[in-house]
């Protein structure tokens, strides 16, 4: 895996340049990751991406526009008060458009079909694709991610509280802060972060970045607010769906897990006890599991994961 672990370039003809990297035998049945708000590809870790390729799966893993080596878009943040009040600009990016930048990577690569799996931000750009693209879709798994529906999937308001009084990140010491209390926070009591890896995931991405991080992290959530409430959207899904969240999430509540699932057609709910917004070393295995048991399934002809 770690010969194939490079960063590689698709340049769109939108004009987006998206980093991504190809892991495992092309051989085998390819499944696309698509990260969360403010992540690169590399928040998955080498344990996670490892861990599908040991099952059998080709796992391609991407930079979203605004965030790694991807490109960073020209226009001006949005005002915090935007963010705050969901008003987003006219003009801005949308939860669409970064759909078709992973349809793009796909085209590059010669992926007809694939696997989606998308985590939180990932989660509601793979929705999309399912939904406007399902030729493309084998399968989706949707991890603690919602509807974009304002009654479902809210952040608790200490989580709030945090993102609002945290100061921007001007340095790399500022952004492994930031990072290490935020996501001490979500991750729940039940699966503490290890500091020391966490730290160093943060750092990485500091230096990966190839713009402003907090820029780019405030026009992905520009793009989720001008997406709305994609329930009717999601509800024309016909991939066989996987949803997992848990039960401690306090960055997107749990109902978002549930009105996601109960939009999509047949989908699977998978809800991890003491599971919060993170995928702990101790989680890789079950939910890796879960994932290449759905896509096993559907390989094989089957509509559904049996869940166990």
């Amino acid at each position: 895996m770690s010969e194939a672990a490079v960063d590689q370039f698709a340049q769109l003809a939108s004009g987006m340049r998206i980093c991504y990297r190809d892991h495992g035998s092309k051989s085998d049945p390819a499944i696309l990751l698509v990260a969360g708000l403010g992540e690169d590809q590399t928040f998955w870790g080498e344990s996670f991406v490892g861990a599908l390729v040991n099952r059998g799966y080709r796992v391609i893993t991407m930079d979203n526009r605004d965030v790694g080596q991807s490109t960073f878009v020209a226009t001006p943040p949005p005002a915090i008060w935007r963010q705050l009040l969901a008003k987003p600009r006219t003009g801005a990016y949308s939860l669409a458009d970064m759909a078709e930048d992973c349809i793009g990577v796909l085209d590059g690569l010669g992926l007809d079909r694939v696997h989606l799996v998308g985590r939180s931000m990932g989660g509601m750009i793979a929705q999309t694709i399912a939904a406007r693209a399902p030729r493309r879709v084998l399968s989706l798994t949707s991890i603690y991610s919602t509807t974009g529906s304002s009654q479902v999937g809210q952040p608790a308001k200490s989580t709030i509280g945090i993102l609002v009084l945290t100061p921007e990140a001007k340095t790399r010491t500022d952004a492994v802060r930031a990072h290490l209390r935020i996501t001490r926070h979500i991750a729940g009591a039940a699966y503490p972060i290890d500091d020391a890896e966490e730290a160093a995931i943060a750092a990485r991405a500091w230096d990966r970045s190839a713009g402003d991080p907090a820029a780019g992290q405030a026009r992905q959530i520009e793009a989720i607010q001008r997406s709305g409430d994609r329930t009717a959207q999601l509800r024309a899904i016909t991939a066989p769906t996987l949803v997992i969240h848990g039960d401690r999430d306090l960055m997107v509540a749990p109902s978002g897990g549930v009105a996601t699932a109960n939009a999509i057609r047949s989908a699977q709910h998978v809800v991890i006890t003491g599971m919060g917004h993170h995928i702990p070393e101790d989680l890789v295995e079950p939910i890796t599991r879960y994932i290449s048991g759905h896509a096993d399934r559907v390989n094989a002809g089957g509509s559904q994961v049996e869940i166990s």
